[in-house]
């Protein structure tokens, strides 16, 4: 595959490249296979796939570099005609920075803490251009305006903590530039921001790439990301290339059955419904063999796919595809999302009521603490009233920093709190800290973490950690105990073989499960989802999302689902509500709120969700930065509102309208 016709230089060239480590039979294990790829001076490509597929590997890889243990077994990466894998180390520090650039998923993985912005400009500058003396620091300057930052002269001064996530990533993509590469080369690089600042980084790569006739390489599992920036998309699966083509042609039409198995797991903003799970896994790396990558996934499977790799067969002058039957594609089955089911709770019991909850992380000044004044300082989150009943969902969105997750904690007991009421079940008492509640109080809420890693013991097995509130609510032992961990694992879909295992020998997806099951262990009538498919890809996170709503049905549990993708709190959620600096703006259900957002907040965030579909691109209704507290009066919303009414939405908390019992918004051009 060539690429997409075009006049441009090639810049970038992968011929035949196989990558893989030596097993301790001294066998070699491939993790890329067989690769050919090329990209023009101003092209964009996006490379997709699930985790494991080997997407990063080849990205390190068209930079000449391969991550400890994996060696080059076979083919050429040439950059601007120089090889990548031969050049000297003097040779390809010259490259590197100033033919292609590299910008990290975590932009923490790129800045530290300790130096200022403007120092590791100028570090970027020394290191990958001729510049020198006081031209550096004009340069600077102007690499953070050419990112869209607000007076850059001012951000040299301040360090990372002190910018948002999303201007982190533009000072990570302005010190990439700074060597002016012909080709740019993006990992992950919005994965966990929220809609809105991915929206406007999405932008901002557009542009970048369009000014400078700069390539650019996108690295993603999310397809509606890839859809806004590249031109062509690349899917990869166990190791190889299986699909090359246009991106309207990949999305609209792939001629690749596990590009549409992809496209499938997608929630979709635009509809009700829940995403079609990709069952089964890829092949562990270096496990792929001779067969078809995609065996044992595939409803076109046969006998041919099970002995035989298929070629990378050209479908056009650019576009190919490597599977033995793309003539049966029309035989994929009807690829039509599961319904999401909206039950009626009217009349179900009230499970959770929650009046004037806030929460505060500032202490009070030493004279206030002298004087016995509470904090003067705004409380991070204020005045949250709602209420669940048994069985429904609820999500909470808003950008990075609206108190989404400080809700969830203060709930779970980990943060304290003050409510004129916060009560379960009509008697148990949450404003209680955790360390007060009892066991039975301990059982009935449980809390899911946005990182699995972080909430498992890496020394503990599998069984112990499932085992924990077993023994402790119910108090099981021997082999009840055990064969209650068993069922645990079926219902979340892994096998009781898994039970002697250790977190580090699980997947993501896999330990997001045991995580899952570990919290409904111990039959909670509230479990608490703080952005628990955040990290995953598409087809890991359509498994947990149906897992999630399979087990709400048939525990009648009820959920409080945190999240910044709309689209995945569509596919949940009964209710949503809408959160901007800790208050809360909109609330209602889902279906209406979707139809019709009032509050100017909520229509920015669903504005600015992401479809993988070319042709629809984001509104950018709310300006890209981000306050360091709610205002001291007014409106919430008042600094970044488009709609701003001058004389009352500055001097004037709004009441709360309601446009039926249900949907309520706080906004003055609503009353």
């Amino acid at each position: 595959m060539t690429g997409l016709d075009t006049d441009h230089r090639c810049v970038l060239s992968v011929g035949n490249l196989s990558v893989g480590f030596s097993d301790r039979e001294k066998q070699i294990r491939p993790i890329l296979r067989n690769i050919d790829f090329r990209i023009h001076a101003g092209e964009t490509v996006g490379i997709v796939g699930e985790s494991g597929s080997g997407k990063s590997t080849f990205a390190l890889a068209m930079m000449g570099y391969l991550k400890a243990g994996l060696h080059r077994v076979d083919g050429r990466v040439t950059v601007n005609g120089c090889d990548m894998f031969v050049a000297l180390p003097q040779a390809l520090e010259r490259i590197r920075g100033r033919q292609v650039a590299l910008v990290p998923q975590n932009p923490a993985q790129a800045l530290t803490p300790s130096l200022t912005i403007g120092a590791h400009i100028r570090e970027a500058l020394r290191l990958h251009s001729d510049l020198v003396g006081e031209a550096i620091d004009r340069r600077a300057i102007e690499l953070l305006a050419q990112v869209r930052l607000p007076h850059p002269d001012i951000l040299l001064a301040r360090y990372p903590h002190e910018l948002s996530g999303g201007q982190q990533q533009r000072v990570a993509i302005a010190m990439a530039l700074a060597g002016a590469p012909d080709i740019l080369v993006l990992d992950e690089p919005t994965t966990g921001l929220d809609v809105t600042t991915q929206a406007h980084i999405l932008m901002l790569l557009r542009e970048l790439a369009r000014e400078r006739s700069m390539a650019m390489i996108y690295v993603s599992h999310d397809l509606g990301a890839i859809a806004q920036v590249a031109e062509r998309i690349v899917v990869m699966y166990a190791g190889e290339i299986v699909l090359d083509g246009p991106t309207r042609s990949v999305l609209r039409s792939p001629h690749h059955p596990y590009a549409k198995g992809l496209l499938a797991s997608i929630p979709r903003f635009s509809a009700a419904s829940r995403p079609l799970p990709l069952h089964g896994r890829p092949p562990a790396p270096g496990q792929a063999g001779s067969a078809c990558g995609f065996v044992g996934r595939c409803p076109l499977e046969t006998e041919q796919c099970r002995t035989q790799r298929p070629d990378f067969v050209a479908l056009s002058a650019n576009e190919a595809s490597r599977c033995h039957h793309i003539s049966r594609l029309a035989e994929w089955p009807e690829t039509r999302k599961t319904e999401a089911v909206l039950r009626d709770h009217g009349a179900a019991q009230e499970i959770l009521k929650i009046d004037a909850l806030s929460v505060t992380y500032a202490r009070p000044s030493l004279i206030d603490q002298i004087r016995g004044r509470p904090s003067r300082a705004p409380k991070t989150v204020d005045d949250i009233t709602l209420s669940l009943r048994r069985g429904e969902a609820l999500g909470l969105v808003g950008e990075s920093g609206s108190g989404k997750s400080t809700i969830l904690k203060a709930l779970a007991g980990l943060v304290p709190m003050e409510a004129q009421q916060a009560v379960l079940d009509g008697s148990q008492d949450l404003t209680r800290r955790l360390e007060l509640r009892r066991p039975e109080e301990l059982r009935r809420v449980q809390i899911i973490f946005q990182n699995p890693d972080e909430s498992l013991n890496p020394r503990q097995t599998i069984f112990d950690i499932l085992a924990q509130p077993l023994m402790l609510y119910f108090g099981l032992t021997g082999s009840d105990l055990r064969a209650r961990c068993e069922a645990l694992l079926e219902q979340v879909r892994l096998g009781a073989h898994y039970l002697d295992r250790f977190p580090g020998q699980l997947s993501g997806g896999e330990k997001q499960r045991v995580a899952i099951a570990r919290a409904f262990a111990a039959e909670p009538d509230l479990v608490l989802c703080d952005e628990i498919t955040s990290a995953l890809d598409v087809s890991v996170q359509a498994a947990v999302l149906d897992l999630i709503e399979t087990l709400r049905r048939e525990k009648n549990t009820t959920i409080v689902f945190v999240s910044h993708d709309l689209a995945v709190v569509r596919s949940v959620a009964d209710k949503i509500a809408v959160l901007y600096q800790g208050r809360l703006c909109e609330m209602g259900p889902v279906a209406d709120v979707y139809a019709s957002p009032s509050h100017p907040y909520t229509q920015a965030l669903l504005g600015a969700t992401l479809e993988p579909d070319p042709d629809l691109h984001p509104t950018l209704l709310a300006l890209d930065v981000t306050e360091a507290g709610p205002p001291p009066k007014g409106c919430v919303f008042q600094n970044r509102c488009h709609k701003k009414l001058s004389g009352r939405c500055d001097e004037e908390i709004p009441a709360w309208a309601l446009s039926d019992m249900q949907h309520q918004t706080r906004c003055h051009l609503i009353a």
